[in-house]
């Protein structure tokens, strides 16, 4: 997998993403020890808005984070957009979401059309990070708000082994025991180890136009939520 650039590299995530949709939700419950959900709640939060709002999820997989926005603000027009068919055909077991096939890359929507845009656990699966951002800039509405949450690179403190234990053999362990394709979960702390530090990310993000950028660190420095504004 490290060795794959491009498009081999997108249909090899497409590919796996596909084979882990049943059980993707129940395995990122049991990998973050349930904390996934409350760093949804918080991505949402950070969107700052309402009823009223037009939302975009990327990336958004079976629509986890499409029905927190619905919890939070009942009647939200809220969309999500994957290039996962069956990722998106899980999510659509379960209830209605308005789910758009398409690429990060190249959102097919107009430009300033919505007032938040999120993601979780995309950037590090895309191709050209750079160029998913400004994507999400162009159809963000000006003073909207993009919210980001993904892993990111750990630093190497005190605590590295711990995390160095969790990410290469608990949950590459869970993986091979609990899902057909075990593969996956050796994939996710490559992944996280090679993505950019959240440093690098919060600086993409103001060189692709964004203002008023921050960030936190979640699970050890593992996973990060990144906010700016248009």
């Amino acid at each position: 997998m490290d060795k794959l650039q491009g498009k081999e590299r997108a249909d090899y995530i497409r590919t796996m993403f596909t084979r882990i949709a049943g059980r993707y939700d129940f395995m990122n419950r049991l990998m973050t020890f349930g904390q996934d959900i409350r760093w949804r709640k918080e991505v949402v939060r950070r969107a700052q808005l309402d009823s009223s709002s037009r939302l975009l999820d990327i990336g958004s997989g079976t629509g986890d984070l499409l029905r927190e926005a619905q919890k939070q603000h009942p009647g939200i027009r809220a969309a999500g957009v994957d290039f996962t068919f069956e990722m998106m055909k899980t999510g659509r077991k379960e209830d209605l979401l308005d789910f758009t096939a398409g690429d990060a890359l190249c959102l097919p929507f107009d430009d300033d059309v919505f007032d938040g845009v999120i993601s979780g656990f995309l950037m590090r699966n895309v191709i050209d990070i750079t160029r998913a951002l400004e994507e999400q800039y162009r159809v963000l509405k000006p003073g909207g708000r993009v919210v980001v949450l993904d892993t990111t690179r750990p630093t190497k403190n005190i605590l590295w082994p711990l995390v160095w234990i969790h990410l290469h053999i608990l949950i590459p362990a869970i993986g091979k025991l609990l899902s057909s394709f075990g593969e996956a979960y050796f994939y996710l702390p490559e992944s996280t180890e090679r993505f950019i530090t959240a440093e690098e990310l919060a600086e993409r993000m103001s060189s692709a136009g964004f203002s008023r950028v921050g960030y936190r660190r979640l699970m050890f420095g593992t996973v990060a939520i990144h906010w700016g504004e248009k």
